[in-house]
């Protein structure tokens, strides 16, 4: 699976869910709420910036926005709600796409990162990330933890959540450290449509040393965007890295 194929019209049709889900007010508004506090009156970077569900209220709580997005079709839903001079979109990689900058803030959320499939394309987002920041500038992801303890012997998938409409679950490649998730949506005749993405999954110790090959260090990790505690039984995390302030 090619992420330009998986990422396509149908799909960005799809993405949007005003209201429910990753647009609900309790999920989207501390997220935005965060961000817009790290930017410290800054200008903003957003890696996969998508149909824009964080960068559009973001740009209109007054932090400059720019994006870097793969996908053309994504970028055209974005279009639909901000222009190019409001939130400018550079289409190409995030681990190697420029955007005309420096920024203050560069962030990635939603597990985006574990789009790129292999750990050397991870490293060098962190580095890409890094070439944008001014000194002390900040590099925020939002990632899933693995649930690999969730696993019985023998067993590669886990089901991470199951409604009546929608059934979502996982299956594992320990040897590569990939995972394929597949959302199953149940619509009203009872037909089931279904969309997989594949990750490589990343433990937030090997995220600190991707962090520190791009001379970063780590600023703060919590469970949420709201600053919960996070612990080994947390199963997300956001976690801010920092570059060193110029001398």
């Amino acid at each position: 699976m090619q992420q330009a194929q998986i990422w396509n019209a149908d799909t960005a049709r799809r993405y949007d869910t005003p209201g429910t889900g990753m647009f609900a007010p309790e999920t989207l508004g501390p997220t935005v709420d965060r961000l817009a506090h790290l930017a410290e009156g800054g200008a903003a970077l957003e890696f996969a910036v998508g149909t824009g569900r964080v960068a559009v209220p973001l740009a209109e709580r007054g932090v400059p926005v720019t994006g870097i997005e793969l996908s053309p079709a994504m970028a055209e839903r974005l279009r639909t709600k901000a222009d190019e001079a409001t939130i400018p979109v550079i289409m190409g990689d995030m681990a190697t796409a420029v955007a005309p900058g420096p920024y203050s803030l560069v962030y990635l959320v939603y597990n985006t990162i574990s789009n790129l499939l292999t750990q050397a394309e991870q490293v060098e987002c962190f580095r890409n990330a890094a070439r944008h920041l001014t000194p002390g500038g900040r590099f925020v992801i939002e990632l899933w933890v693995p649930e690999l303890r969730r696993l019985p012997p023998g067993r590669t998938a886990t089901v991470w959540q199951s409604d009546p409409d929608y059934i979502a679950l996982d299956t594992y490649d320990v040897l590569r450290q990939h995972v394929v998730s597949h959302h199953f949506h149940i619509d009203e005749t009872q037909q089931a449509q279904l969309f997989r993405s594949p990750h490589r999954y990343i433990w937030p110790a090997e995220l600190d040393l991707m962090a520190q090959l791009a001379g970063f260090a780590l600023e703060s990790r919590h469970a949420d965007w709201e600053g919960g505690e996070f612990t080994a039984e947390s199963r997300s995390h956001v976690s801010v890295y920092r570059l060193p302030q110029a001398r």
